[in-house]
């Protein structure tokens, strides 16, 4: 949104330089993105002064050039070589002086500059109007009113402006701030707690009052709902005609194309006062009534941009008595019934429209208008009345009109005042900050909500109809803090914080596991929980009876409710390798039901699976296929996130797989790994390799939660690393040697893992070899030689007495 500070100015009389007042927009809430210089005719005509001729002579060395001198005030008197025909002594003219930079058509810059024209000094330039970039004319110099005073800069006589425009970055909610009067408002706020007392000068509109009443036209509104509240007035013996200067500079400084004098005026107003308002060529009203009201779907409607369009049923038509659509209300104006050139008596409208249906216009018809923007985000029903009388005083100015009508209104149901309570208590926890109470009122005065009453604690507030954003006591808290200045709020040198462990939402920890798997490149994928009654006689383990079947199902293969994760995963896999996508990795979350007896049961799973290829052939690396070993490592990195860092294993029992393993924590099963049985593999006419992962999440929640956190400081001493290298039986797994190896020494390992495994030839006959590490460390001193040798030697002990193990040699 752009505002013009010279503009601004218009309301709140501040001397501030633009930076210093950006900073203060932009602690207010209103972010101002950028500053901008704005001139209505580039240079602003720096060093171009009004002169007087006092001589004119000609050139003794060129028939058609002419030396002049002419008075530019400050009892300078300057020589001038002239080409022009019409100068002559005693005229006003513009003088450009030396060091003056204009301007041509394609913004090259030329520069007076002192020289000689054909032998005689020449210091400065007697202009002509296009040289000025007033006009195309070069008929010769521009000669001014005899009243212009010489030396009076040339700008102040023909209003060219100079501007700074500020462009606001304005968030949603921030309706109240849509216009110039609205940041003035909060500037207003912001300098007043700044101890800056300025009056909020607003234009007065008390010279308004009919000329005649002989062009009556009436209002209808069909529902409240559509327009809360609508007036228009009749302006009549209208000259359409270019707006006046100043009236254009403003709307250019904004970046808006000036058209024509009605038009220019609904775009002033709705940029000072932030209320839209739209003029109907009155002779296209026929019967001389408007209607507000809905039509029917389809209804055929050409718009402004000459484009047809289909009326929807819900969009707000303003019509005339006869039910032909003028223009989509709020939105955007019809073509037959807008301002031309022709028009001598226009209907100007002000109202306040259903925000929402508004917004569905605007989306539907792909109609985002200035006037949309404002009045779907809710508008100041209590200017609607205002700004209409300050837009038909500057249409009655400008256009030598006649204000021909009272004002016709809708309004059956005045808008109040919404009504907040606020406790000083809220105000300290939400800011963390003591603000006292007369500030705290000060600012509710600065932003006009009212107190309406009071008490030691508490404030009742009334907020006005237009900040629509400010509905609960901590939106009047915000409000609060940003006048009061969040650079204001002080703070602590000092973190305080506390360790809270509060358990993870299931939802939240299976966000997590995806996110990893993701990240992993896995892509997550949703089968039907509907499923082939037939899958159930691919395995003993898949009891008929315990299958839950659909009484009235849609086919034959959406008949029951799945027993397991599996099918859904190979259904996908056959399908993608139909497709020539032999590479998957996959997962799903879903649930599997059975029937016990009169019991139903549903069971959650995290569904792994893999096939093909992990990368293809590469001048980097070689293709690395999605083995078993590798969609093991992948449910080993979700059971870690649980906490579970070595689960038991078991061999597998389950006729889905032909080779896998069960993992368990204690005695709770958590998860199986295993290849498909190709048997099953052949049913969906798969030919590759498949491995499957089935995790019961739920029982991974039930872990996860009783976990304890443990916080330690960290050590002061430091630690000592030793391996041990064991020859033990081929069946001896790690997590058991590495639980015996915590209960023998409770105090001092601090870690133990395992770097390397070997198996072969030179070993002896069922046998392998673990290489350990061993980490120590004594909380409370450094640990000495003996005490290492002592704990290496209880450890390797433990390893002989429970596992069998003894030291490679």
């Amino acid at each position: 949104m752009k505002i013009s500070y010279n503009w601004l100015k218009q309301f709140i009389n501040i001397d501030w330089n633009v930076e210093k007042t950006a900073e203060l927009l932009t602690d207010l809430g209103l972010e101002v993105e950028g500053i901008s210089k704005f001139e209505s005719i580039k240079g602003s005509l720096e060093g171009v002064v009004v002169g007087k001729v006092l001589t004119c002579e000609k050139h003794p060395n060129a028939d058609r050039l002419n030396i002049t001198t002419v008075d530019v005030g400050n009892n300078e008197v300057l020589s001038i070589v002239c080409g022009a025909p019409n100068v002559a002594a005693g005229q006003k003219v513009p003088v450009a002086t030396i060091g003056t930079k204009l301007y041509d058509k394609e913004d090259n810059e030329f520069v007076i500059k002192k020289g000689k024209i054909r032998g005689e000094l020449s210091h400065g330039m007697i202009c002509a109007e296009d040289e000025l970039g007033l006009s195309d004319d070069h008929d010769g110099i521009m000669v001014l009113d005899e009243k212009a005073k010489p030396g009076t800069k040339f700008s102040e006589l023909f209003e060219v402006e100079s501007d700074q425009v500020f462009e606001i970055g304005l968030t949603p909610n921030r309706a109240d701030a849509m216009s110039h009067f609205g940041v003035a408002r909060d500037l207003k706020a912001g300098l007043m707690q700044q101890g800056i007392n300025l009056e909020l000068i607003t234009p007065s509109v008390t010279r308004y009052q009919p000329d005649l009443r002989t062009k009556k036209i009436e209002i209808e509104v069909d529902n409240k709902e559509l327009a809360p509240r609508y007036i228009g007035v009749t302006i009549s013996n209208i000259s359409i005609k270019e707006s006046p200067q100043w009236l254009q500079n403003r709307l250019k400084a904004i970046g808006i194309n000036p058209k024509n004098n009605v038009i220019d005026v609904t775009n002033y107003v709705m940029h000072e006062l932030g209320q839209p308002l739209h003029a109907f060529d009155a002779a296209q009203i026929k019967g001389g009534k408007i209607v507000v009201k809905q039509l029917p779907a389809d209804t055929k409607f050409i718009t402004l941009d000459e484009v047809e369009r289909k009326i929807h049923a819900e969009d707000i038509m303003i019509c005339d008595a006869e039910s032909n659509p003028l223009c989509f209300g709020g939105v955007f104006g019809g073509l037959l019934s807008g301002v031309k050139d022709t028009t001598n008596t226009i209907f100007l409208e002000s109202a306040y429209f259903n925000p929402v249906l508004i917004r569905k216009t605007a989306k539907r018809h792909g109609l985002n208008t200035d006037a949309s923007f404002r009045f779907e985000r809710g508008i100041d029903p209590n200017l609607v009345e205002y700004a209409l009388k300050r837009a038909a005083l500057l249409i009655k100015e400008t256009a030598d009109a006649e204000i021909t009508s009272e004002i016709q209104e809708f309004y059956p149901e005045k808008f109040t005042d919404h009504e907040v309570v606020l406790a000083y208590d809220d105000i300290y926890k939400l800011t963390g900050q003591e603000i006292p109470k007369d500030t705290i009122k000060n600012i509710l005065a600065s932003l006009e909500i009212k107190i309406i009453s009071e008490t030691d604690h508490i404030l009742g507030l009334r907020i006005p109809p237009y900040r629509v954003d400010v509905q609960r006591s901590a939106d009047v808290i915000e409000e609060i803090l940003r006048v009061y200045g969040y650079n204001n709020v002080s703070y602590s040198q000092k973190l305080n914080t506390s360790i809270s462990f509060s358990e993870i939402p299931k939802e939240k920890y299976e966000n997590i596991i995806a996110n990893q798997l993701v990240s992993q490149g896995f892509y997550e994928m949703m089968s039907n929980s509907l499923s082939k009654p037939d899958y159930d006689s691919y395995s003993e383990n898949l009891k008929e009876e315990n299958a839950v079947q659909i009484l009235n199902p849609l086919s034959a293969d959406l008949a029951g409710m799945r027993q397991s994760m599996i099918f859904g995963s190979l259904e996908s896999i056959a399908h993608n390798l139909k497709r020539k996508q032999p590479n998957i990795r996959a997962f799903e979350f879903g649930k599997t039901y059975h029937k016990y007896g009169e019991k139903y049961t549903e069971t959650k799973h995290l569904s792994l699976i893999t096939s093909g290829n992990l990368y293809e052939n590469h001048w980097q690396h070689q293709a690395e296929k999605g083995d078993f070993f590798y969609l093991k490592a992948i449910v080993y990195a979700i059971l870690a996130k649980a906490g579970i860092e070595f689960p038991k294993i078991k061999a597998l029992k389950n006729d889905l797989y032909n080779e896998g393993m069960s993992l368990f924590n204690d005695k709770v099963k958590i998860a199986e790994i295993g290849l498909v049985n190709p048997t099953i593999l052949k049913e969906f006419d798969i030919k590759q390799e498949v491995v499957h992962a089935d995790i019961l999440i739920e029982n991974l929640y039930e872990i996860m939660y009783e976990q304890t956190i443990k916080v330690s400081e960290l050590p002061k001493y430091p630690s000592v690393n030793r391996d041990l290298a064991l020859l033990v039986d081929k069946n001896i797994q790690y997590y058991d040697m590495y639980k015996a190896a915590f209960q023998a020494e409770r105090n001092l390992l601090v870690e133990m893992d395992l770097f390397d495994v070997y198996e072969g030839e030179k070993l002896p006959k069922g046998k392998k070899s673990y290489a350990l590490s061993f980490v120590l460390r004594d909380p409370n001193k450094t640990l000495k030689d003996k005490q290492i040798e002592k704990i290496m030697n209880k450890l390797q002990q433990t390893f002989e007495k429970e596992f069998g193990a003894r030291l490679r040699a």
